[in-house]
């Protein structure tokens, strides 16, 4: 897979030789030189990443990280700028870049920032894809594999899933599957093999939160 990477860069000779050493590794990698067309290109094509200049000559830098900001496009941008003051590296950030580089920039280390952002992307995405509980033909998948859960449990789990980041009382997790759960023990019994299946930590629990006193939540 080629990751996509536009460079908003005016000098033409640093220009090149950024291009030229990512795509040594697979990078393909688009020049603009002005503010103007790296936001055109930005609303036409699909970037992993952005490197942005500060100093460009139609407008200020800053501008493309506002207009990422305003149409809520998340492309992760390193700015990578002669500008080594405190204060433009703390705007840069403050408008979201994920990271700030001053000139002369060292290929080799841009290359290393590059891989750890575009990572940390495709991470995110992944989660946010992946869904975390789903009722498909009366099965329950979690994180997109088949729990195998035993009928109780499926009833226990699928009823929390129906009022999910919601506070489900114990009383009514009894009252309503009074036909599969017999006690508040065996209630407790199914809640903590609940928790094994779907690699909850019952003392830090990431979906099955105990409301204690109370009832239980999932959350997702």
């Amino acid at each position: 897979m080629k990751y996509k990477i536009l460079l908003i860069e005016d000098d033409e000779f640093t220009a090149g030789l950024i291009k030229d050493f990512l795509e040594e590794y697979s990078f393909e990698v688009h020049i603009v030189n002005t503010v103007t067309s790296a936001i055109s290109n930005i609303k036409f094509e699909k970037y992993s990443l952005i490197i942005l200049d500060i100093n460009i000559p139609d407008f200020n830098g800053f501008e493309v990280l506002n207009f990422l900001n305003k149409n809520k496009i998340n492309i992760p941008t390193l700015v990578a700028s002669a500008y080594s003051d405190k204060t433009s590296k703390l705007q840069a950030f403050k408008l979201g870049a994920v990271d700030y580089m001053v000139k002369p920039i060292d290929p080799e280390e841009l290359e290393a920032r590059i891989w750890v952002h575009i990572k940390n992307v495709s991470n995110f995405a992944e989660r946010v894809e992946k869904k975390v509980f789903q009722l498909v033909n009366n099965m329950i998948y979690f994180e997109d594999e088949f729990l195998k859960l035993t009928k109780t449990e499926f009833e226990i789990l699928k009823y929390l899933m129906e009022n999910k980041n919601s506070v489900v009382k114990r009383d009514e997790l009894l009252k309503c599957l009074s036909s599969v759960i017999q006690s508040e023990r065996s209630l407790d019994y199914h809640i903590k093999n609940i928790r094994i299946k779907i690699g909850d930590n019952g003392a830090n629990p990431r979906y099955l939160i105990t409301e204690y006193g109370i009832g239980y939540k999932l959350f997702f």
